[in-house]
């Protein structure tokens, strides 16, 4: 467990600098320059990650029960993760969907954590899904008095809509079919 919470803390640590105090960052990338800062951005965020994915691989081995979900709500934590898909790539695909909902990603990071705290019960997912949703949380809720970032994508076009659509429902069959089997090893049909 300890290694789950190591990596948590390092990961939205240096993620939620900007949360935290946005003119340290303005002013560490403007010391560093910003490519520097952006690479110990992303060598924490990487570092955090891996410490999160086999944090929780080793807590899921010795399991501490918080609640037993039931069965019905695997259909509501589908439910909600349907949009999730289209929402993350309108994030980097400017049109209608992300002009409505503003932060599409961290909206989409809310629906991911919540389906999953909805189905998952254990110590080790409320800590990992628990954290993501609030984080998102204080992230879009501090986006409010923060200047917006420009988000690297694709020009703003009305087709962008339809690809982030089409392209996240196949994502989230992709997932639901295979991949969440095989990355994640919880098959989601079948089991």
């Amino acid at each position: 467990m300890i290694i789950l919470l190591l990596g948590l803390t390092i990961f939205f640590a240096i993620h939620s600098v900007s949360i935290v105090n946005e003119t340290w960052r303005d002013h560490m990338a403007a010391k560093l320059g910003e490519m520097p800062w952006k690479a110990v951005y992303a060598l924490l965020s990487i570092i955090g990650f891996a410490l999160i994915v086999w944090g929780y691989g080793l807590a899921r081995a010795e399991p501490v029960v918080l609640y037993a979900p039931p069965a019905w709500l695997r259909h509501a934590a589908m439910l909600l993760l349907l949009p999730a898909f289209p929402l993350l790539l309108a994030a980097y695909l400017p049109g209608r969907i992300k002009a409505a909902t503003k932060h599409p990603m961290l909206l989409a990071t809310k629906l991911w954590a919540l389906a999953h705290l909805l189905v998952n019960g254990m110590l080790a997912d409320v800590l990992l899904f628990g954290s993501f949703l609030i984080w998102a949380g204080v992230d879009r809720i501090s986006m409010k008095r923060r200047t917006p970032r420009p988000i690297p994508g694709a020009p703003v076009s009305k087709m962008n809509d339809i690809i982030a659509v089409v392209a996240g429902l196949a994502l989230y069959a992709a997932f639901v079919l295979w991949l969440h089997g095989s990355l994640i090893g919880v098959a989601l049909i079948g089991h």
